[in-house]
């Protein structure tokens, strides 16, 4: 039925180009207006493709290298 999402509590999603240029990267602009730069998040991170974790720390781990074990 109609409105079943908003009966479990989820929010509407509302894009960024729809939104103002204080509100995200992709706001603002007259009409329909390409994107300044790749897709991101609200914050500014990049969101496709973009390497979000760090590398573990492997280094730490080794007392003595393999040669000379």
């Amino acid at each position: 039925k109609a409105g079943r999402m908003r009966w479990r509590g989820v929010r509407p999603t509302v894009r960024g180009v729809a939104m103002n240029p204080i509100d995200h990267p992709h706001g603002g602009g007259e009409g329909r207006t390409a994107a300044a730069g790749p897709p991101q998040s609200p914050w500014g991170v990049k969101s496709k493709g973009f390497k979000t974790r760090r590398n573990k720390r492997t280094q730490v781990m080794i007392v003595r290298d393999r040669r000379r074990a």
